[in-house]
């Protein structure tokens, strides 16, 4: 059989894009909305999937299932980082803090969306590859480094946005510091066999409110030191 072409693959994304607009209508009572953003809907679509998995998984890039990336890692599941993209809402003036790069694809999302994307990785190989790969897609306003992500990158705070890809008991404090007020942050929050992606706002004043979303399951947030 021969090799899918790009034109089939730009069939396939569109098709994910569909499946992930089905999900929004059936969940939207639990989820808060019934549609998906027309921007983040866009940006889906431009975004060329396959190209941040292992190649051989490449077929595989647009079915509505996380797939594994290496390090006992996965990137998530279509419809999970649509429905966190769509909860952070990164504007064209934002600037967005990223915990947890993987191979890339989020940030290349968050990219589309956002004035700049600065993204943390503490798996080296991951960071390498990712900073490469968005560098020769042209994703010039895309910062990556290696590091702790639940220390956030001070260098570059505050960020008007934070999303993590990864989840902890409770939101990290030094990202909760580096959070504009009145900005928001979205991840993963509780124990492994309760996890619920969490809505976090920041007021004006500096208060912390979180609001539940659904249920989901991911990899526990890496620290160093």
């Amino acid at each position: 059989m021969k090799p899918m072409s790009e034109e089939h693959l730009t069939v396939l994304r569109r098709h994910m894009v569909e499946v992930i607009a089905i999900h929004f209508d059936l969940m939207g009572d639990e989820i808060g909305k019934d549609r998906l953003d027309d921007r983040v809907a866009a940006a889906l679509q431009r975004v060329r999937r396959h190209l941040f998995v292992p190649a051989p998984l490449a077929a595989l890039a647009y079915h509505d299932t996380p797939l594994p990336i290496g390090f006992d890692k996965t990137i998530s599941q279509p419809f999970i980082s649509a429905l966190m993209t769509d909860l952070l809402d990164p504007q064209p003036r934002e600037a967005v803090l990223e915990v947890g790069t993987g191979l890339g694809y989020q940030a290349a999302v968050l990219a589309e969306l956002a004035r700049q994307v600065w993204t943390v990785e503490v798996v080296e190989e991951f960071a390498s590859h990712a900073e490469e790969l968005l560098r020769a897609l042209g994703y010039r306003n895309v910062s990556v480094r290696v590091g702790d992500g639940s220390k956030g990158w001070s260098e570059h705070a505050p960020f008007d946005k934070i999303l993590v890809t990864a989840a902890a008991e409770h939101p990290p404090r030094a990202l909760l510091d580096q959070l504009r007020p009145d900005g928001r942050l979205v991840m993963p929050l509780g124990p492994d066999d309760a996890q619920v992606l969490t809505v976090v706002e920041k007021s004006a004043a500096g208060r912390i409110e979180a609001r539940p979303v659904m249920p989901v399951r991911f990899s526990r947030l890496e620290t160093v030191g």
